[in-house]
């Protein structure tokens, strides 16, 4: 079994507010510990990925704030305490400051992580 915190996990994405600190935990999946600050937009980042679009499930926990969840489908919204799973194709929007925690296939994050750095 494997056990992490956050301020044991490495940084990946370092910048203005913005952090993700990830590590891979074993059985193919990576927890991601990533804050985002009030305003954050993901999506010109996420700009030539399929559909614009994150391509990587995930399932977590937002530890605080409220988010949007863009899809091809609409929006979503999202507040502290809720866990969720978001399928492949889905750009959040931080409208508070955000912190969530969540558990994603390592290949398909790494390959998004590439992408937005």
């Amino acid at each position: 079994m494997t056990a992490v915190t956050r301020t044991g996990t490495p940084v990946l994405i370092e910048s203005d507010g913005l952090e993700v600190r990830v590590q891979e935990i074993g059985g193919g999946m990576t927890v991601a510990f990533i804050k985002l600050p009030k305003g954050t937009d993901m999506a010109p980042a996420l700009k030539g990925l399929p559909g614009d679009l994150c391509q990587c499930p995930h399932w977590g926990h937002l530890v605080s704030g409220r988010l949007r969840m863009r899809t091809k489908d609409g929006e979503d919204f999202y507040e502290a305490g809720e866990a969720y799973y978001w399928a492949p194709g889905h750009s959040p929007e931080a409208l508070e400051d955000v912190e969530v925690v969540e558990f994603s296939p390592t290949k398909e994050f790494m390959e998004v992580m590439a992408h937005i750095k």
